[in-house]
């Protein structure tokens, strides 16, 4: 009797291997994802030309080892120099990027060539056109990425006091600088900025590519800033994967700047204060080891004297809301990129779908906000839209309102 109560083997709740069981998942939804998309493309290839199938597994071996390399570490256990970045991390965004597109594209053609009666025909038109559109876009993001655009916004805050009307900050973000960056456009970045000759410099995160090491290439390249009123630098997310401890050492050996991390500095010009507040990012949240630079509005504003006008710099401007509801007059983030693709004329960019706050100005009654599109890049040198940029923040006293323009 207790036999037949008892509840039988295949009713009892099982209790998976998690751990096992979603590496084991992910594993095989890579391999079903890699397996599918580099097969077709050989079947697409067939007869084009001797060999082509061996081509085509050179290319997937050769764009899919490293990513199954930075899988197992976590990141690639040694240092990826120069030649390495150009020539495999490089290749392997463009391979990786279009591989998804071309298997739709490719497998629309092949059902609409088969209605002809001509599917592998239809495959490889689809194919065709969809790499010459990729090949062209890529040549003029390329050459977008090479372009600078210096931005001059008025900033009306309402309060500033009247001997800080005129004082410029030039915001310097996501420059993303590698070994692979060029020295010559960290240049112009540098003279750009020091022929503004502004009263501050904000460096708001993401200074380094993803590698704790790129600090010496920050450094060597952006030493010579400087500003009556300071140089000022916060952590972005990639400085956080980097290894912030280790970043953050090298930048105050390095002394490039002052680096705020959830505290506030006040500059004085005149007889008026203006409280320059720096914000820990969020992907602090994410690592116990960076638990220190996660954001903390309340400790980042604890020390700021009552009646200072505050200018935040938060890499994520998702953190606006918070500091504009603490009184922040001006906030500068970063982080977006703008998606590297953007319409202007529509306010839209890829970031755009993803992000409520993701380009250009924002106003929340005194509080305002800028999200620079950043001066470098990351992953792929492609910038159609959302050029980078150097800009230059003049503070004027409202008269009315508050208004970025």
């Amino acid at each position: 009797m207790a036999d037949s109560a008892a509840p039988s083997e295949a009713a009892r709740p099982r209790r998976p291997l998690r751990g096992v069981s979603l590496k084991l998942r992910v594993t095989l939804r890579l391999v079903a994802y890699f397996l599918g998309c580099w097969g077709f493309a050989a079947v697409l290839c067939h007869g084009l030309f001797p060999h082509a199938e061996f081509a085509v597994v050179g290319i997937a071996v050769y764009t899919t080892v490293p990513l199954l390399i930075f899988l197992r570490w976590r990141g690639f256990p040694f240092y990826p120099g120069k030649a390495f970045r150009l020539l495999v991390i490089r290749p392997f965004w463009y391979i990786q990027l279009t591989l998804p597109l071309l298997t739709v594209v490719g497998a629309a053609g092949v059902v609409i060539g088969a209605v002809r009666g001509t599917p592998l025909a239809g495959g490889r038109v689809a194919a065709a056109g969809l790499l010459s559109t990729m090949i062209i876009a890529m040549i003029a993001g390329y050459v977008g990425s090479r372009q600078l655009n210096l931005q001059r916004l008025d900033a009306s805050i309402v309060g500033l006091p009247i001997d800080l009307d005129g004082l410029t900050i030039v915001q310097l973000t996501d420059l993303h600088i590698g070994p692979q960056t060029s020295e010559r456009f960290l240049r112009r970045i540098v003279d750009m900025t020091m022929s503004l000759a502004p009263d501050l410099v904000a460096v708001t995160g993401d200074l380094v590519d993803d590698r704790a090491e790129d600090v010496d290439l920050y450094v060597a390249a952006l030493r010579p800033l400087q500003a009556p009123l300071g140089v000022f630098i916060i952590p972005g997310n990639h400085d956080v994967y980097a290894g912030w401890d280790a970043v953050r050492s090298r930048l105050d050996a390095a002394n490039v700047g002052r680096v705020l991390v959830n505290e506030s500095y006040c500059v004085r010009r005149g007889g008026a204060a203006l409280a320059i507040v720096g914000t820990g990012d969020p992907a602090g949240r994410r690592f116990a080891a960076a638990a220190a630079v996660a954001p903390d509005i309340e400790r980042a504003l604890a020390n700021v004297p009552e009646g200072v006008p505050i200018v935040a710099l938060a890499h994520n401007p998702a953190l606006w809301p918070a500091l504009a509801e603490r009184g922040v007059a001006l906030t500068l983030s970063g982080h977006t990129h703008w998606g590297q693709f953007a319409i202007r004329s529509l306010r839209w960019c890829l970031a755009s779908p993803f992000l409520g706050l993701a380009m250009g100005a924002y106003a929340s009654g005194n509080s305002l906000l800028y999200i620079s599109p950043g001066t470098g890049y990351w992953g792929l040198p492609f910038r159609i839209g959302a050029t980078a940029e150097v800009t230059a923040l003049t503070l004027h006293p409202a008269a009315g309102a508050a208004g970025l323009e």
